[in-house]
């Protein structure tokens, strides 16, 4: 597709290199309603703005300190309509939970229901600040003291840290305790023992924290090796972390033995609860002997973060390590009020390691969650995970009968179902699948996550998705897929249809172009 010059106007669409046709020619590079779009630097102009603004009084007293700016600041403006329009066309070119199905299911795109945003938009909860007076938020604390009641009684866990703003930020959490529990007792262990079928920020989040970090084998069924971290475990294992249910889509159904051989070394347990949507309501992990495990409200309690936020990781701990969570804590108090233990050495948390974050976590996904929970009940969440798993293993088993799905006869899949690129002709890739889908008018599924299947394709259809939404995404899968093994190399330049043709993914991540650059005159 060709770049817009800078009035926004484009020449007139060509047919594109593999004979396919665009649609006639047009001299505005609009298709229809879906309009043509340039930055908002090459339709605005500096000396452009929506809003009259008084003449600056020459001889008024400067109030800025000495730090008037030297330059001119370079934004352009835009009229009020102008504005408008210019967001709202960029709003229609991207794709979302509300314009259909959306295959990263929880890991992104869950759906969250309009009664989660009119609560977290009441007054009270939207407009307080978190330097406030805390008699004066006693609904907040209250709302974040009864969220935490939630999480400790659906995984079984005594203990829980609210602060944690998101996953990885969780699973520090939970390393750092693990650590301080160590320090503790005076046990300088260096290692943490993670497994190939965990989440790739398990590793990072140990080599953070300072620990060694030693991998541990998948079975070919997809699963942790058992007997590989029996052989393993020594007395210099802090931790082992465990995705559960893992990326491969499958649950660990030797956790509790897992466990069991890690604590009589001394060590602890860390579960990675981002799959936590597959298992709320039916399995409580501390009964599988998890010490701590992050859970990603933003997944398995609605509010989708696409796009970069925003989410929150409380962690919930074992009776072992949750005198070592982190502050602040909201505490209910003998008046039956709330207080934030902010202060080391209270009696509350005196072995606490200290704080993950200035502020005590999200509010405004607190009100969403425990909304969620409320409106759900222990039922309604036990449902939300039957419902999950149920849609997963209907795209499974529609699929496998085409697609690669390598972990199809160790049992019925979670709430995600795992496919790879194997067969694929005339040189395509997951990526080429995966441009092409957009084509069908789907946002892919993850791609190329986990490693240990290559170029593998996850697809998580969630609890909400109806028998009829997910049959029509099959159909779109199956299509893209019989072209994919029969080597249609159009596929290569796809997608054809969408706002812009294909990136140089390469480039863009090496090269990235982070600021607007005037291009120079012509001669």
């Amino acid at each position: 597709m060709n770049a817009p010059n800078k009035s926004g106007w484009k020449p007139e669409m060509q047919v594109s290199e593999d004979g396919l046709h665009n649609g006639p020619s047009t001299t505005t590079g609009n298709r229809a309603l879906m309009l043509e779009e340039p930055l908002i630097f090459e339709i605005g102009h500096p000396e452009t703005t929506g809003v009259d603004l008084p003449e600056i009084d020459p001889d008024a007293p400067n109030r800025l300190g000495g730090f008037d700016r030297s330059d001119p600041i370079g934004l352009v403006g835009l009229t009020e309509p102008e504005t408008v329009r210019h967001y709202t066309r960029l709003s229609r070119q991207n794709y979302g939970i509300d314009l259909g199905f959306f295959p990263l299911g929880s890991c992104t795109m869950k759906h969250n229901p309009r009664l989660n945003e009119k609560v977290a938009r009441l007054p009270g909860f939207a407009d307080i600040h978190p330097l406030a007076p805390q008699q004066s938020v006693q609904g907040a604390l209250q709302v974040i003291h009864e969220l935490g009641d939630w999480l400790m009684k659906l995984t079984g866990m005594p203990g829980v840290a609210m602060s944690p703003k998101a996953g990885a930020h969780g699973e520090l959490c939970g390393i750092l305790a693990i650590r301080a529990a160590h320090t503790a007792r005076g046990d300088a262990r260096q290692v943490v023992l993670v497994p190939e079928s965990a989440h790739g920020t398990n590793p990072a989040t140990a080599a953070f924290a300072g620990y060694k970090v030693e991998d541990i084998p998948a079975t070919p069924e997809g699963r942790v090796d058992l007997e590989a971290i029996k052989a393993r475990l020594a007395p210099d294992v802090a931790a082992v972390m465990i995705t559960n249910p893992n990326t491969c889509g499958l649950f660990e159904k030797d956790f509790r033995e897992i466990a069991d051989a890690v604590h009589a070394v001394g060590g602890y347990v860390y579960c990675d609860g981002a799959n936590f949507n597959a298992i709320v309501g039916r399995v409580r992990p501390g009964d599988l002997g998890v010490d701590a495990m992050h859970i990603n409200l933003h997944k398995t309690f609605s509010t989708p973060h696409g796009g970069g936020g925003p989410g929150s990781g409380p962690v919930v701990f074992s009776e072992a390590l949750k005198d070592f969570a982190p502050l602040p804590v909201v505490r209910k108090t003998a008046d039956d009020s709330y207080e934030l233990v902010e202060e080391e050495g209270r009696k509350h948390r005196g072995q606490s390691f200290g704080r993950m974050t200035a502020f005590h976590g999200q509010m405004g996904m607190f009100t969403r969650a425990l909304t969620y929970m409320l409106s759900h009940g222990a039922d309604g969440l036990k449902q939300v995970a039957e419902d999950a798993v149920l849609n997963a293993n209907y795209v499974l088993r529609s699929l496998e009968d085409i697609l690669h799905a390598p972990f199809a006869d160790s049992g019925p899949c979670m709430h995600e179902a795992l496919f790879g690129d194997k067969d694929f002709g005339g040189g395509l890739s997951t990526l080429d699948l995966a441009k092409a889908l957009i084509d069908e008018g789907y946002h892919p599924m993850t791609v190329y996550f986990p490693l240990v299947v290559h170029g593998a394709m996850l697809v998580e259809p969630t609890e909400t998705e109806s028998k009829a939404s997910i049959d029509q995404f099959i159909t779109a899968f199956r299509s893209v897929t019989e072209r994919a093994l029969a080597g249609d190399e159009s596929m290569k330049q796809a997608p054809y249809y969408a706002p812009r043709r294909r990136l140089d993914e390469t480039q863009a991540a090496r090269k990235p172009k982070l600021a607007w650059q005037d291009p120079e005159p012509s001669a």
